[in-house]
């Protein structure tokens, strides 16, 4: 049942970080679910090794969601 159980539950979605220097160079490689607390990490989309002392490409980068507050109506009184 336990093995039913966890195939049918929902696991957190890992995802993909790189550290980026001020100058735009990508320091490291990161894969997790949170993004890591200390340092300069950008969600990208997917990790090449080819990018580490490299530029970032712009196109790797994940746009951030942007969460609008939900919109409440108001009451007459």
């Amino acid at each position: 049942m336990f093995l039913l159980w966890s195939m049918l539950a929902r696991r957190p979605q890992r995802r993909s970080f790189a550290l980026v220097d001020n100058a735009g160079i990508c320091r490291g490689l990161h894969h997790g679910i949170d993004r890591p607390t200390s340092g300069n990490w950008v969600e990208v989309s997917e990790t090449s090794l080819a990018w580490l002392d490299q530029p970032l490409p712009a196109s790797a980068r994940v746009a951030p969601v942007v969460r609008q507050p939900s919109r409440r109506n108001a009451l007459a009184a």
